[in-house]
């Protein structure tokens, strides 16, 4: 891989990371919720659960899925299905001063898993793989595009991550927690949009 195709590789994976989608929007959520430190394992496994993604694709999946369309479909399905839920659970969520409901931030293993289900991240992954993987050397580059894309996806998600415990210490009240909530659920809900529509 050519030093103009890494840098152009690290361009889309920082445009890609850096901008809003379902990770990101948890993300932002779990910062203002549960502050940075609580959310280290959510996004560790964003960044891991997203380079298992791309090296699993890299290795044929993402041809699977183009021959079998069907489990496209199923998948896609799948992931609207529990972005809704994801969406449900962030706009329910209890303010900070409500200690009936067991809150926590997602675990590693759960925002692994979701990276499978997750729209963008699929978007992400094949575009990378189609665009700035040849064929005729896929081990060498297909290891370039991975690191390349956990060198630069760690640091978006944390800053995502940072303006939520930002945002913490305007949201101290009840009724503005639940507003914030309430909106990211939506935005959530809204994410989902597109997916289903395409």
């Amino acid at each position: 891989m050519t030093i103009e195709a890494v840098l152009s590789l690290a361009l889309f994976a920082f445009a890609s990371s850096i901008t809003p989608g379902p990770n990101n929007l948890m993300l932002l959520a779990s910062g203002a919720n549960f502050g940075f430190l609580k959310s280290i394992p959510h996004m560790a496994g964003v960044a891991i659960g997203f380079g298992i993604l791309m090296i699993s694709v890299g290795l044929g999946l993402g041809a699977l899925l183009t021959a079998v369309p069907v489990l496209h479909l199923a998948l896609k399905f799948a992931g609207a299905a529990y972005l809704l839920y994801l969406a449900f659970r962030i706009a329910t969520s209890g303010s900070m001063a409500d200690r009936e409901k067991p809150r926590r931030a997602m675990t590693f293993l759960e925002a692994s898993a979701f990276q499978w289900v997750n729209p963008k991240a699929w978007t992400m992954a094949l575009t990378a793989i189609v665009v700035y993987t040849p064929a005729d050397a896929l081990g060498a580059t297909l290891a370039i595009a991975v690191l390349t894309f956990l060198a630069l996806n760690f640091p978006c998600i944390a800053l995502w991550t940072s303006f939520g415990t930002v945002l913490k210490r305007f949201l101290g009240t009840s009724a503005r927690l639940r507003v914030f909530n309430i909106s990211m659920g939506l935005l959530l809900v809204a994410s989902v949009v597109p997916m289903v529509l395409d």
